[in-house]
């Protein structure tokens, strides 16, 4: 549905298209929820083990409210309490802050929960992981560390595929990152499968719901336009599969900017439709921003481009619904 805008201070018109889904995702929701939650049950600072989500927009958010981000627990002090960020950690890290009696929070995303579970149950199984992912994502760091070294190995792509060196080419299975590129991922796992037609891959695709629809949502509006911005950070996986998803589908200038001060106005001169869409680290106000970035700019008629509702929600942690007195 177009939906007309006000009126500008410009009569060059600009179809603005908005994926949808786009932003926020329920693991992304639910773990800044929880340093929020944990914040005010015990008091700043609460310390975060590397940045809670990809988004400098966010953690400078939760840094004002008195979240400390740091990349190690030797960083932490004993008494307050430490978050694991929503893309994991190795087990040797909750391993250690039991040791030093620690209050600590599990953010970890759900999703990539499913993925180490999965991992430790092929290990169990006396399988090998591959794992295809991205060397050194904070992911794909700690789902290679639910398992003892040389247990996992990581692949990238065909390529890697065709040099992989196992132990036993008939006792393996494959996991994934869950912010990959849906079709780049195919291509691996057809790799996989055709070097190694045993192994044994997810009962279901570990890349998460969220990913697959945005990237779905952008495969759908990318024939529509003549350029894609993806609001999101430079470090973020799955914002930067979006650029990717673009392009291959046909649109020849996509973009990943941080906010609406990094558009190339210069670049999307003679464009009469530009899609606009978000990683799922990105929040929906960065989106209204670039909205009205444009709409000072040209006489926009915004239109969304909607493949599907999305209604997934994730429990918080019983450790921030417990009293204070009783979460140690």
């Amino acid at each position: 549905m177009a939906i007309r805008t006000g009126l500008n201070m410009t009569d060059r018109k600009l179809i603005l298209r908005l994926a949808s889904p786009r932003g926020f995702c329920a693991g992304v929701d639910r773990a800044v929820k929880i340093v929020e939650m944990a914040i005010r049950k015990w008091g700043a600072p609460v310390y975060v083990r590397h940045e809670i989500v990809h988004n400098k927009f966010v953690v400078d958010g939760l840094r004002a409210l008195g979240a400390v981000f740091v990349e190690s627990l030797d960083d932490c002090p004993d008494d307050r309490p430490v978050v694991f960020s929503a893309h994991g950690v190795p087990r040797s890290v909750p391993a250690a802050a039991r040791r030093r009696n620690m209050l600590f929070v599990d953010a970890t995303c759900p999703l990539v929960s499913k993925v180490h579970i999965e991992a430790e149950r092929h290990h169990r199984n006396g399988l090998q992981v591959i794992m295809i992912g991205h060397a050194g994502h904070p992911e794909t760091i700690g789902t290679m560390g639910q398992l003892p070294a040389g247990e996992v190995l990581l692949v990238e792509n065909p390529e890697d595929v065709a040099r992989l060196r196992v132990r036993d080419p008939e006792k393996l299975a494959f996991i994934t990152q869950t912010t990959l590129s849906v079709d780049d991922t195919a291509h691996v796992v057809a790799a996989l499968r055709a070097r190694f037609p045993t192994i044994v891959g997810p009962h279901k695709e570990d890349i998460c719901y969220a990913t697959t629809n945005r990237q779905e949502a952008v495969k759908a509006m990318a024939p529509g336009i003549d350029a894609l911005l993806v609001i999101g950070a430079p470090n973020s996986s799955n914002s930067r599969r979006l650029v990717e998803v673009g392009r291959a589908a046909g649109c020849a200038y996509a973009q990943l900017i941080r906010n609406a001060g990094e558009i190339d106005w210069r670049a999307l001169k003679g464009a009469s439709a530009v899609g606009l869409t978000a990683g799922a680290s990105a929040p929906e106000v960065l989106v209204d921003e670039v909205i009205e970035a444009f709409r000072a700019r040209y006489d926009i008629t915004l239109e969304e481009v909607e493949t599907v509702t999305e209604n997934v929600t994730f429990k918080l942690p019983r450790v921030l619904r417990a009293p204070a007195d009783a979460a140690r």
